[in-house]
């Protein structure tokens, strides 16, 4: 009978687990728990906002070829946390994001639909499969956004790009940029011929991209209903025009600016004459607002640096020689986790300054460009008048420091200008900055240079049956379109920066692999010399016995060659030991890792619970011990 109530007991128990899984999953349903250490399953702040602010239905539609991708499991991978993402997202929506997951098969009505919307199909194994692996977002207006392929490599700002999706879709009107230029961006007029010059790759691009409105430095006031305003070399602004700079920035309204200490690209109303050209201010800066912010700019110093110097042609030597006032700004040299800066290879930017924040900024500032550490500050001066960049790199004196090129500026700031467009003075300035309802939000980009943007120093032209290509050789243009298209957004898209990606290698393994190897690398060095050393003499004793010449060698030179082959035979068999007990070493190690992360935590929950039963039956029988005191 005992032997029948234990198995009758184990069935009740089997039904009650299955019926509270049941019940749970009913109940818990909607509910997780993100207990990754990085937050990889939790949205930003801004992204929720985002969504809840929906008041249109957004439908964002998943392409993914499952067939194409049977053989590439890091692929199905990064499409299964593609697809979580969505949920989430849909999820937080309450109702207005639809998310659709298609698989556009071979010749299907689905496959016909992604290349329609533009969609890139990756060629896949030997068959001639093609991979789908985008996004298209439509609301109910005909707005339109596309991810063509989304690059597991980008991970980090998927959230970004979904997000930007979302918001742009939510918004009925094209964005507006005004770009103000003190420069001639244009391509101006060419005295020389009468004719006008071809405009900049990157002003173009600008007018492709946005719904661009030109303002002048005398105007007076900003067009209306901008979202993003771009100075470039601002020079001689109207206070009129600073003072409703500031209204549009303190209304919420976001600014990128180039400003320069030695605009090199700038040129003079008349180029044939020499003397305009040497008087010209070449230096643009905004000096009203800068000190109001505490953003402390090198007008009249440029950073030299010789770590990222390119190499240019003068008319003084035939070789090339480093510029150190011309530097190529790698992926090193920027920051990896802004959406601004995060996939691009290179900027080349000429005489360009140095950003700081002073000890009383309100701001906080995050790098987008820097220097490296063999750099220093030098006048511009030295500019004017050299005809060896060698001298540079002979004169400047490297800090050891790294300046900041570009960064993002965030925080509040106070009002300075008034109404007339005049800084305030005295009690009113400082009622004015003590005064919270006078401070606002800034979100600006500051470049400390303007050549950046000019042709010679990015891009090159070339003429094709009679239409101009353009070939990038740097990434100065995806880093302007970057920046404005992230300003547009408001401050919840803005706030949503790179995150954390899936991929979690085992560093405490790796370490210790690295660690295995150099334990073992110095006998491996030592074999490997020695087996060298073996075979060199025994090349030696072979060449110097011949084909012909069997009888000259004498026993003893013959038994040194036996000696020497048998020698390299054992060194052999060693190396081979040595690299075997390396692999082993190395999998021991991934193994015992292993075997701590799976048994653990199931060790220290059973600790536990014995140390709770323990606990239990302690407690019971000093409860028992008192009630038989009492009776």
């Amino acid at each position: 009978m005992k032997n029948v109530y234990s198995a009758t007991g184990l069935v009740l128990l089997a039904i009650l687990f299955l019926a509270l899984t049941i019940l749970g999953g009913a109940a818990l349903q909607g509910m997780r728990i993100d207990l990754t250490e990085q937050g990889l399953y939790t949205l930003s702040p801004g992204t929720e906002n985002i969504l809840e602010d929906l008041e249109e239905p957004v439908t964002l539609e998943f392409y993914f070829s499952e067939e194409a991708s049977s053989d590439l499991p890091m692929v199905r991978n990064f499409a299964r946390r593609v697809q979580e993402l969505l949920d989430e997202m849909a999820e937080q929506a309450d109702g207005n994001l639809r998310v659709r997951r298609i698989d556009p098969e071979p010749f299907s009505e689905a496959e016909d639909q992604a290349a329609s919307y533009g969609l890139e199909a990756v060629p896949v194994g030997s068959g001639g499969d093609s991979l789908y692996l985008g996004i298209v977002g439509t609301n109910m207006i005909d707005g339109l956004e596309v991810l063509p392929f989304i690059s597991p490599a980008r991970e980090q700002f998927l959230e970004y790009e979904l997000a930007r999706m979302v918001y742009l879709l939510s918004r009925p009107d094209k964005p507006r940029a005004a770009l103000l230029s003190g420069i001639d961006m244009d391509g101006g007029m060419d005295m020389a011929t009468g004719q006008r010059r071809e405009p900049w790759a990157i002003h173009d691009q600008i007018n492709e991209m946005f719904e661009v409105e030109t303002v002048n430095a005398d105007d007076e006031a900003l067009p209306d209903e901008l979202d993003v305003l771009v100075l470039v070399h601002p020079q001689g602004l109207s206070d009129s025009l600073l003072a409703d700079i500031e209204r549009f920035l303190a209304e919420g309204g976001r600014l990128l600016a180039f400003v320069d200490p030695y605009a090199e690209s700038a040129t003079p109303d008349n180029p044939n004459d020499p003397m305009a050209a040497m008087n010209m201010e070449r230096s643009s800066n905004l000096e009203a607002l800068f000190d109001a912010w505490g953003i402390d700019f090198s007008a009249d110093r440029f950073v030299a640096d010789a770590g990222l110097a390119l190499q240019v042609n003068t008319a003084q030597s035939q070789r090339p020689v480093r510029h150190a006032g011309i530097l190529g700004a790698t992926a090193d040299n920027m920051n990896a986790d802004d959406v601004i800066t995060g996939e691009l290879d290179a900027v080349n930017l000429a005489s360009v300054g140095r950003l700081e924040l002073t000890e009383e900024s309100p701001l906080e500032m995050d790098f987008l460009m820097q220097s490296s550490q063999q750099a220093g500050l030098m006048e511009t001066r030295r500019l004017q008048f050299l005809s060896d960049p060698a001298q540079l790199m002979d004169q400047m004196g490297a800090t050891g420091e790294r300046y900041t090129l570009a960064a993002r500026f965030s925080g509040d700031v106070p009002r300075v200008m008034t109404d007339e467009g005049q800084g305030d003075e005295g009690a009113d300035k400082e009622r004015a900055s003590a005064d919270a309802s006078s401070r606002y939000p800034l979100n600006a980009i500051v470049v400390a240079d303007v050549d950046m943007l000019a042709d010679r120093y990015w891009v090159s032209r070339q003429r094709f049956f009679g239409t101009t290509m353009l070939e990038p050789f740097a990434d100065n243009g995806d880093f302007v379109i970057n920046a404005i298209d992230n300003l547009i957004g408001n401050a919840d898209l803005i706030s949503v920066r790179s995150r954390a990606t899936s991929n979690r290698p085992f560093t405490l393994v790796e370490s210790l692999r690295r660690e295995a190897e150099q334990n073992l690398r110095a006998t491996e060095q030592r074999l490997e010399a020695e087996l060298a050393e073996a075979e060199q003499r025994l090349t030696e004793l072979q060449q110097a016995r011949g084909d012909t010449d069997l009888d000259i060698l004498t026993e003893e030179q013959e038994a040194e060659i036996d000696r020497f082959m048998d020698k390299r035979l054992e060194i052999r068999r060693q190396l081979r030991q040595v690299r075997r007990e390396l692999d082993e070493e190395i999998e021991a190690l991934g193994t015992r890792i292993k075997i701590v992360n799976i048994a653990l935590m199931p060790v220290l929950v059973t600790l536990f619970a014995l140390a709770m039963a323990w606990r239990r039956r302690r407690l019971r029988r000093v409860r028992a011990s008192r009630e038989g005191g009492h009776a």
